[in-house]
């Protein structure tokens, strides 16, 4: 049975280390950021988009495509996270 902390570390691991350095970007510091602060059913539904490849997953977060049901609430979420870390970055 996976510990808590070592699904984090899994989640996280996998967060960075995607199939395109973009994701890497945008799931990476989001995973890092607050992954530890979502409740069991936001975890769940990340680690089933941690399944999807990374052309879906950027096309849902940029919203040139829809994102499955199960899965719009929290790309909302990782989408703002990330234009709001490119703001302050710029």
């Amino acid at each position: 049975m996976e510990t808590a902390e070592a699904r984090l570390k899994r989640m996280r691991m996998r967060s960075w280390r995607r199939g395109t350095k973009e994701m890497d970007l945008v799931l990476g510091p989001f995973a890092d950021a607050r992954l530890a602060d979502l409740t069991e059913a936001e975890l769940l539904a990340y680690d089933a988009l941690l399944a999807e490849n990374d052309q879906d997953l950027m096309a849902w977060i940029l919203g040139q495509a829809s994102a499955p049901d199960a899965l719009a609430p929290l790309l909302s979420r990782i989408a703002a996270f990330a234009e709001t870390r490119l703001a302050r970055e710029k």
